[in-house]
């Protein structure tokens, strides 16, 4: 069976992640190790005993949310004997998961990824003061009626298309009066109801601007290598090996659209028949209103893991 490994982005932390995993698996506590000394902080200390608001912090969840992931798959690889490149054939992830997935392919090793997504984090929750920004949820929204009604609410304002996420839900971004107005006139649009989303700051729109060129700066010193296998990115909805282009496309990624729901579709014309998420289950919700023949499995816990090892 083709397979691809997915990796969950941001709002997949919880208090408690990583630790039932770390308390049966000295493999994942090694991760979770590297990563404090990497960061040069407690953050797995902060993931399992919280607090939440902290842990929530851009610049904590999304490293904790990689580690996280990365010692799940780890645990997996070693468990089972075989390496990522024995057992799928594609990787993608979710925004910050698009550096998990790099990751886990061996693109970027686990220090640079943690020093990275601290970055990334920190520079994103700079780029717009608090307040200005905000982010929406469109339920019952197809790209189409989510771009009509972006452009429609931007009024001279930025409001755009940030996450594609599936057939049933996409995500705008921007300046909050124009999301304000996007939420207000979503039935007027045909989209069930708008919610606003409980984010720090506008993510994958052109307001973070800043951060991108922070993450270029980053990402050019940066050590990247060929992945084992090819990586779906975000703003192409394309498989990707290519180092220069690797980097270009994180650049990108910053202000760019996430075309999830187009990355699982084009793997699943590429033949993939299962979707493996490593360390969260949302995704895998995703998948599954996007490619409903193909087989989801979302690897949380230990005994996730035994299973999924047990079934291939």
């Amino acid at each position: 069976m083709t397979r691809a490994f997915v990796f969950p982005g941001q709002g997949s932390q919880a208090v408690g992640m990583g630790k039932a995993l770390a308390e049966a698996s000295s493999t994942a506590r090694e991760v979770f190790e590297e990563v404090d000394h990497a960061l040069e902080q407690s953050l797995f200390k902060l993931m399992c005993d919280g607090p939440l608001d902290e842990l929530t912090l851009t610049e904590n969840a999304q490293p904790a949310i990689m580690a996280n992931a990365i010692a799940t798959l780890r645990v997996m690889e070693k468990d089972g004997g075989k390496s990522l490149g024995d057992l799928c054939s594609y990787v993608a992830g979710h925004s910050l998961g698009e550096y998990t997935a790099l990751c886990a392919a061996g693109s970027l090793n686990l220090t640079t990824t943690a020093e990275l997504l601290k970055l990334r984090g920190q520079s994103m929750q700079k780029a717009v003061p608090v307040g200005e920004g905000g982010m929406a949820a469109l339920l019952g929204a197809d790209i189409k009626k989510a771009s009509a009604l972006a452009n429609a609410s931007s009024q001279g304002e930025i409001c755009t298309v940030a996450n594609d996420n599936d057939p049933t839900q996409v995500v705008i971004s921007g300046q909050i009066g124009a999301i304000e107005r996007a939420i207000a006139a979503a039935k007027e649009h045909g989209i069930k109801r708008g919610i606003l989303l409980p984010v720090s700051a506008p993510f994958h729109c052109s307001l973070m601007q800043p951060a991108a060129e922070a993450m270029e700066e980053a990402l050019a010193e940066a050590s990247i290598f060929s992945p084992i296998v090819p990586v779906f990115a975000n703003v192409t909805a394309a498989p990707v090996s290519d180092v220069d282009e690797i980097r270009e496309l994180l650049v990108q990624q910053v202000t760019g659209t996430v075309r999830w729901r187009e990355s699982v579709g084009n793997m699943a014309e590429a033949g993939v028949g299962q979707f493996v998420e490593f360390g969260g289950k949302v995704l895998t919700g995703m998948v599954g209103r996007i490619a409903p023949d193909a087989e989801t499995v979302s690897l949380v816990t230990m005994d996730d893991i035994e299973s999924f090892l047990k079934s291939l």
